[in-house]
């Protein structure tokens, strides 16, 4: 630590992104990425128009892309703050929705955020353990006395409460704030915005770097009712007004508009997923069951880490945790068809299956 450091960050620990190797012959499939381009409709809304324009600064209110997100979901547009991804959104809500015991309660593996906002902003963390089928027990939220933070579908297993349990949570805290990070909802979960109208203590959060293919724009974005959602951008901006640049929000904007690229590309990875788990299991894998854009496996034959470096070295890239109660498990990504069929070719070599004529997944 340098002598300017203050003591008080002492303990912080930030995160470190997975590894990216950007060649050809890589697949990467540990960053819970899309593997499809943007839409069409982003190529055609960024001009020499607008590129001009950049040295402006953005529009700080974000009303293009605040008003397309509005008629998306049919609420009001003062029910939405945008961010530069959901990682601001989320990181403002840990400085600003502290009760007066600045306790917030999340389960002990889901989002890494979640733990480094607790420490950077000196909030007691209460991380509550998964069941032994690494699903979350939607009472171990009943009646608590701190804000709330769910990711669902959880990270890293991809399993997913159904809205009548959050209704449940929102229920039994009618004086704390719960927060639903909606990341990957779009993939198989129910979202809880359609509860936003009944709920006042009640914040979604989304973003649109999973199914709307920007995760290098950093949009996201929060729906909860006027009040809170006023108080977000209060402190927002506090710090930085523009802190989405010119060209993420006329993306952001234009992705929300493609409903039709949307469905398509959320629907092409649902259902390679589905194949995916298919052939992992019949290999022998425990795949749990996920509604995300990724899936956590294990095969007994090895470890985590074995089976991790094993695909490194056949330059796949997965996610291994060290975390005990997952340590055996995988996280992978879902990629093309592709990328899918060529991890399970690989797979089988690891394995020492001989492979048989292929059929698709």
């Amino acid at each position: 630590m340098g002598r300017f450091f203050s003591k008080k960050y002492d303990r912080l620990k930030p995160y470190t992104p997975e590894e990216a190797i950007q060649q050809k012959k890589t697949i990467v499939l540990n960053r819970t990425e899309s593997p499809y381009p943007a839409s069409p409709f982003v190529y055609r809304s960024i001009d020499q128009f607008e590129i001009d324009n950049l040295r402006m600064y953005s529009d700080s209110h974000m009303g293009k892309l605040i008003k397309v997100i509005a008629e998306h979901f049919g609420i009001n547009e003062n029910q939405i703050a945008v961010g530069n991804g959901s990682n601001e959104i989320l990181a403002l809500a840990f400085m600003v929705f502290q009760n007066e015991g600045r306790k917030f309660y999340f389960p002990e593996m889901s989002n890494e955020f979640y733990a480094i906002y607790s420490d950077a902003f000196q909030v007691n963390k209460v991380e509550i353990p998964l069941s032994e089928e690494l699903s979350i027990n939607p009472e171990d939220y009943f009646d608590l006395d701190g804000t709330i933070v769910l990711t669902n579908p959880n990270i890293p297993t991809g399993m997913a409460l159904a809205t009548c349990e959050i209704e449940k949570i929102l229920s039994t805290n009618p004086n704390n704030l719960v927060i639903i990070d909606e990341a990957y909802v779009d993939f198989g979960a129910e979202s809880c915005i359609p509860l936003v109208e009944r709920f006042d203590n009640l914040m979604v959060v989304q973003t649109l770097s999973k199914s709307r293919n920007l995760a290098g724009a950093r949009v996201g974005f929060a729906i909860a009712n006027a009040e809170i959602i006023s108080d977000l951008n209060r402190i927002k901006h506090s710090f930085d007004p523009y802190s989405i640049n010119t060209l993420s929000l006329i993306a952001g904007t234009a992705a929300m508009k493609d409903k039709d690229y949307f469905k398509k590309g959320v629907n092409d990875v649902k259902k390679t997923r589905e194949n995916f788990s298919k052939e992992m299991k019949a290999l022998g894998f425990t795949v749990l069951d996920s509604k995300a854009n990724f899936v956590l496996v294990k095969n007994n034959s090895l470890t985590g880490e074995e089976y991790c470096e094993a695909l490194r070295n056949k330059n796949i890239l997965v996610k291994h945790y060290t975390n005990f109660k997952i340590k055996d498990y995988v996280r992978i990504t879902i990629g093309t068809f592709e990328q899918m069929e060529s991890f399970i070719k690989v797979t089988k070599d690891i394995l020492g299956i001989e492979e048989e004529p292929s059929e698709n997944l």
